[in-house]
């Protein structure tokens, strides 16, 4: 928005689904150097996608998952 310099960098991803909340580490990102917003490319998303939904049913109420695994 602000339109800085974007730089790739990974970062940490956080949803609160339901009764869980999911933090996904160390995933692909774009971060603008003037704002800090953080954007994520349509593969990164689909599979930060795939990651909350297998996570969303866990029993516990925090779930750490690290991007680069295999999604089940």
């Amino acid at each position: 928005m602000c339109r800085g310099k974007i730089e790739d960098k990974e970062t940490t991803f956080m949803a609160d689904i339901e009764k869980c909340i999911i933090i996904v580490k160390n995933v692909p990102s774009q971060v603008c150097r003037q704002c800090g917003e953080i954007s994520y490319g349509d593969d990164v998303a689909r599979k930060l996608e795939a990651i909350v939904n297998s996570l969303k049913n866990s029993i516990t109420e925090i779930a750490v998952a690290n991007y680069s695994e295999k999604v089940a």
